[in-house]
């Protein structure tokens, strides 16, 4: 596969995409009301957002979990359609969800390997208590050139994380949805 030569900041000001894996994530949290009940996981996301659709340098296939491709190819072509296919996958999947920066939805998921040490060296990672490997391996994946954002969603408190350039913003679940949130 050709290698772009498309690099972060060309995608920084396209808060579009991130926005609406941001606004799907925050909706599956909210819809879900069995967060304080002991054994029971909530619905998990890892969004990946990259410059170049060939991965294959910093990612490894995750077996049979795959994105619905045959339901929701495109992350703008159905609002719905992509909330339910990602509904589906928070629950029945485990890995990265790979999207193009132009919305395009890869159907394999992956397992993203962790940077080299010289490669994260230039970036003061913080990792906080409450990150679990998904959330590390976002923050991790977030200094790679090639990875726009990554957007997570944690089964364990319903958690929604933004990560971009070695940093997060973190919206625990009950500060997300922000003025629209239903009590």
């Amino acid at each position: 596969m050709v290698q772009s030569d498309i690099s972060q900041t060309e995608y920084e000001t396209s808060q579009e995409l991130m926005d609406l894996l941001r606004y799907t994530a925050e909706s599956l949290s909210l819809d879900f009301t069995r967060w304080d009940e002991q054994h029971v996981s909530g619905p998990s996301l890892y969004f990946l957002v990259v410059a170049d659709v060939d991965v294959s340098g910093y990612t490894d296939p995750l077996g049979a979990n795959k994105w619905p491709v045959n339901r929701c190819r495109v992350v703008s072509g159905s609002a719905e359609a992509f909330v339910e296919a990602a509904r589906d996958v928070a629950f029945t999947c485990d890995g990265a969800i790979v999207v193009a920066a132009d919305g395009t939805v890869q159907e394999q998921m992956v397992r993203v390997r962790s940077p080299s040490h010289e490669s994260t060296a230039a970036f003061d990672l913080e990792y906080a208590d409450w990150m679990g490997t998904k959330h590390m391996s976002a923050l991790e994946a977030s200094t790679r050139e090639e990875v726009l954002w990554a957007v997570t969603l944690s089964e364990e408190d319903g958690r929604v994380t933004s990560f971009l350039n070695g940093t997060y913003q973190d919206y625990p679940r009950e500060e997300i949805g922000g003025r629209w949130r239903p009590e």
